[in-house]
């Protein structure tokens, strides 16, 4: 059930690759539901959600963003398609937030500037090389930003990949049959264990989701660790009443067999309890 996540970086023919990856291996490739879907959950626009990942939404958009909701939202969908298996997810972080599981395979494809805006200018049908330049300087700049501040890594740091592909010296089938070769090593087999690990996340994913789509447990924000239906709840919060509450949705979600809730309540300064005392 190979699970092979992709950078998605414009005009790199990372899109070409993985098409034709999911064409040869008979793998189920993400396309536009996932962000119809994200869109759902937080009752925007598709197209709102595309202008923040590509850098073109304005200020005040920027600034009224749900951004914790949409990384929620984001991985419940990615963990859910990885768990599934059979899958190429390209963007979206998929790198990064797939990169503990040992059996997904994580690839950067990247390309020269140069190519990247000839790319771009036949793609527009334009001949303004400054503009292409400029569109994709935005996107990366918007990229970066989003990975390190959700992630807080650097977009393009080697080491976050287990291949690191440049379509400026190797031709699409050649890109895919490098990663065709890796899917097949030993390294990258799926074990019980790994399998286990990402059904984990996923339900760790499915629980945060259901505690933000809560609105008695929306704000709240707690750590939240899954092992086979066990779920582990741990962090701060203001009450008894909340604590509960936090339970409660997490012991809903579908997969959950049982919560070990480990959530402390927020101390009241010596001070303040005097006060409310007198």
């Amino acid at each position: 059930m190979p699970v092979i996540a992709l950078t998605q970086e414009m005009g790199s023919l990372a899109k070409d690759v993985s098409q034709r990856l999911a064409e040869q291996l008979g793998l189920e490739l993400m396309r536009h539901e996932t962000i119809e879907r994200v869109a759902d959950r937080m009752q925007v626009p598709t197209s709102f959600i595309g202008r923040l990942r590509d850098g073109k939404a304005g200020f005040v958009e920027r600034l009224t963003a749900d951004k914790r909701s949409l990384a929620l939202y984001t991985a419940e969908e990615l963990f859910a398609l990885a768990d599934r298996g059979n899958v190429v997810l390209r963007g979206w972080g998929a790198t990064c937030l797939l990169r503990p599981v040992p059996h997904v395979v994580c690839v950067r494809i990247t390309r020269s500037m140069k190519k990247r805006v000839e790319w771009l200018m036949t793609h527009l049908e334009t001949d303004d090389a400054e503009f292409a330049e400029a569109e994709i300087r935005r996107s990366d700049d918007a990229h970066a930003a989003r990975m390190h501040a959700q992630f807080g890594v650097t977009w393009g740091d080697p080491v976050l990949y287990d291949l690191v592909l440049n379509t400026d010296r190797l031709s699409v089938d050649s890109c895919v049959a490098q990663i065709r070769a890796l899917v097949e090593r030993p390294e990258f087999a799926e074990t019980p264990a790994s399998r286990a690990l990402l059904a984990n996340m996923a339900l760790a994913a499915r629980v945060k989701s259901a505690l933000k789509d809560n609105e008695a447990t929306g704000d709240i924000r707690v750590t939240v660790e899954a092992d086979q239906g066990k779920v582990t709840l741990r962090g701060i919060v203001l009450n008894a009443e909340e604590r509960a509450l936090t339970e409660a949705v997490a012991s809903r979600v579908d997969g959950v067999s049982g919560v070990d809730n480990a959530l402390r309540l927020m101390s009241v300064p010596r001070r303040f309890a005097s006060s409310k005392q007198t």
